[in-house]
């Protein structure tokens, strides 16, 4: 049972939509996939600065006026500088920072995009708070639906994952990078239907433990640097970079490139692959910066863009 709690309070730039942000309509956790959300409050739990802990957010504020409330939850009491840094961890990690206001401009005057920010205004995007599980999720992303990428991750999870007690919650956090790096690569395979992920993941894991930057580091890069720094570890591409740059990237696979070849030239490509790198170009051109963000509103309002656009626009 964790017991030692400290407070504060993050007051996000609006529009902040707390229930959009940290659970995404697509089904996205923000840290992990026990997450609960109640009404305006939300518990997780997850690993800040090397230290497990439950978080609990209440939203006392509204999309304009946003105001949340955050009680920290660990096993062992922590030090006021260790605090501070925490806090402003999840400042970050919750996108509390990140001004819209340019997007949504830039949106109005997009025959896409006007449609997403009408069904999302107030979404923030979100960051990891440990690296590694990103990681982890880009590899079992590779070669497969969402559903099977998820159920791959449940299943690491379940098997090696740790369980955090406060508040009256139980949440499973994904397993370090110390847990899998010691794992036997078939063994895991077998027990988590990885395959051929399994070793990817388990050496990615030892990169991890030797050293590799954590998320605030990666943060600190400029975004090509971060990506090329991304793309070092075994299993981690082009797409799999995009999806764990905390900068955001343009991550265009085999899914991603039907759906924005029909949003952007109007019909579905006839060779996947070799429309990628086109489609990727074509998003970029098209929203600059804010590439990422483009993405990100498209993924989680496909059901409502397929309706408002008249398209049938594949869905996870």
């Amino acid at each position: 049972m964790f017991r030692n709690v400290f407070q504060f309070t993050i007051l996000p730039v609006p529009p902040f939509n707390f229930q959009l942000t940290v659970k995404k309509p697509a089904g996205w956790s923000l840290f992990n996939a026990g997450e609960i959300l109640e009404d305006k409050t939300f518990w997780t739990a997850t690993r800040l600065s090397g230290t497990l802990a439950g978080i609990k957010m209440v939203s006392n504020g509204s999309v304009d006026e946003p105001r949340i409330r955050v009680s920290v939850f660990t096993e062992k009491p922590v030090s006021p500088s260790d605090s501070t840094e925490i806090s402003n961890h999840i400042k970050k990690m919750v996108g509390a920072e990140q001004d819209l206001r340019e997007f949504y401009s830039i949106s109005r005057k997009d025959r896409i995009l006007k449609h997403t920010i009408k069904d999302l205004y107030g979404m923030h995007d979100t960051q990891t708070s440990y690296l590694f599980n990103s990681v982890v999720l880009s590899i079992c992303l590779q070669m497969a639906r969402l559903e099977r990428s998820l159920a791959m991750m449940e299943s690491v999870t379940n098997r090696y994952g740790d369980e955090v007690v406060f508040d009256g919650k139980v949440i499973k956090v994904e397993p370090s990078a110390e847990r899998i790096a010691t794992l036997d690569e078939a063994t895991f395979a077998r027990e988590c239907k990885l395959g051929y992920r399994a070793k990817y993941i388990i050496k990615s894991a030892q990169v991890f433990v030797d050293g590799f930057p954590t998320s605030e580091e990666i943060l600190s890069m400029s975004p090509t640097e971060a990506k090329r720094k991304l793309m070092e570890l075994p299993g981690v591409g082009d797409y799999a970079a995009d999806i764990i740059n905390p900068h955001g990237g343009f991550p265009i696979d085999a899914w991603s490139v039907d759906v924005f070849g029909l949003l952007f030239f109007g019909k579905e490509p006839r060779n996947a692959r070799e429309m990628i790198e086109k489609v990727k170009i074509e998003g970029v051109k098209r929203w600059g910066k804010w590439a990422w963000m483009g993405f990100f509103y498209v993924a989680q309002d496909l059901e409502n863009l397929s309706k408002r656009l008249g398209v049938k626009l594949r869905q996870f």
